[in-house]
């Protein structure tokens, strides 16, 4: 194993009473897939002196929420149900959650439908009032807004991709990510079925898609999967699943145009089996973008090269567990967790903040099919 200790699981016992947080703790929402053993979202404290993990509470049961979004003041937590297994199937939900401010604890406010099977992404937009959500089998996306109580309100947008590209493992549209920019005025959506990355022009206000979207198109057969934007709104950075690749952009807010700058493989020289790129995460200073491979099982990282956005590849680390499907950096910018999906387990790393490299702190935590890490400051 490259790069990580060889080190059995801590086995965290579920306390029915959450600890004290010990000074600056970082709190960790985990979620799962509970077609197993796991009853739903995790929650754990992570020290920032010395990088250990503690539980933090029992956990909160909703199925198999696999992506999670919090809102900014930390009060409000919303998670996909990713259920439904074709297109024709409704099955899917979001499931809304209270955070109580002083210990974190999770109360389940209500569910929605997510307008489509299989949804596996959700975001808020810069102002908390929307929820957009990706649903993967059909390829659509939806807005809804967020009720003055938490709640969801029915949708007030819906759009379903349509078309075929023969090259996928899937023919047809398959929506996998949605977020606004930071000027709130636009939505893109990465559809990995269809290898395009969609702009739609979006009314903060009354959470509505506009009708006639920029369409960018990446390499056949590259399964756009997660973008992340610069933190100055003048980049946007894809990572494509199928073909393991880090695509650059500058991205105009004026009117919702990208134009490809660079593309790196996150694949380490020599790696020939296969893979599939999954999560992708700027570190808060903005110098250096981190993608898990679920193949080599490693985060690859690269170096932002100032002013032109292109990347450099500054290394790889092994995530120490298999199939690294989800990680996230503390808002420090000191820690990254990586959840392995395929071993129940998390790790942790530090930071080293003058290369971006990442070394071994602390772990394997067992937690039952972790597919998503979401970190925020204990506290109010």
């Amino acid at each position: 194993m490259r790069g990580v200790k060889k080190l059995l699981p801590v086995l965290l016992p579920i306390l029915l009473v959450a600890p004290t947080a010990p000074p600056g703790a970082i709190r960790l929402y985990v979620g799962t897939y509970t077609d197993g053993a796991s009853k739903g979202i995790y929650r754990l404290l992570l020290d920032p002196a010395t990088g250990q993990v503690t539980p933090d509470g029992p956990p909160t049961e909703t199925v198999s929420p696999s992506f999670l979004a919090l809102s900014q003041d930390g009060t409000r937590l919303f998670a996909v149900n990713e259920t439904g297994e074709s297109a024709t199937d409704l099955a899917g939900g979001v499931t809304s959650l209270s955070v109580d401010p002083a210990t974190g604890a999770l109360a389940v406010l209500g569910r929605t439908n997510s307008s489509g099977p299989a949804p596996c992404h959700l975001s808020l937009d810069k102002g908390d009032r929307h929820v957009l959500v990706a649903n993967y089998w059909g390829g659509s996306v939806a807005v809804f807004p967020v009720q003055p109580d938490g709640r969801l309100g029915e949708a007030t947008a819906f759009v379903r991709h349509t078309g075929l590209n023969p090259t996928p493992r899937d023919p047809g549209p398959h929506a996998h990510a949605i977020l606004t920019d930071p000027s709130n005025r636009w939505a893109l959506v990465a559809d990995l079925g269809l290898d395009k990355v969609f702009v739609y022009p979006y009314d903060a206000g009354r959470g509505a898609l506009g009708p006639v979207p920029r369409q960018v198109e990446m390499e056949k057969g590259a399964g756009p999967r997660h973008l992340v934007f610069d933190a100055d709104g003048r980049g946007v950075f894809v990572l494509n699943e199928m073909n393991g690749t880090v695509v650059s952009f500058a991205f105009d807010p004026a009117d919702g145009s990208m134009a490809r700058i660079d593309s790196m493989s996150t694949l380490a020289a020599g790696y020939e089996g296969k893979n599939k790129s999954a999560e992708l995460a700027l570190s808060p200073d903005g110098r250096f973008l981190y993608a898990s491979n679920r193949g080599p099982d490693d985060i690859a990282i690269f170096e932002i090269l100032r002013p032109s956005r292109r990347l450099r590849l500054a290394g790889h680390q092994a995530t120490g567990g298999r199939y690294p499907r989800h990680f996230s950096i503390e808002p420090g910018g000191r820690f990254l967790v990586v959840a392995n999906r395929d071993s129940d387990s998390l790790w942790v790393y530090r930071i080293d903040a003058a290369t971006g490299l990442l070394s071994y702190a602390s772990g394997p935590v067992s937690v039952p099919k972790p597919v998503c890490v979401l970190m925020r400051k204990a506290g109010p």
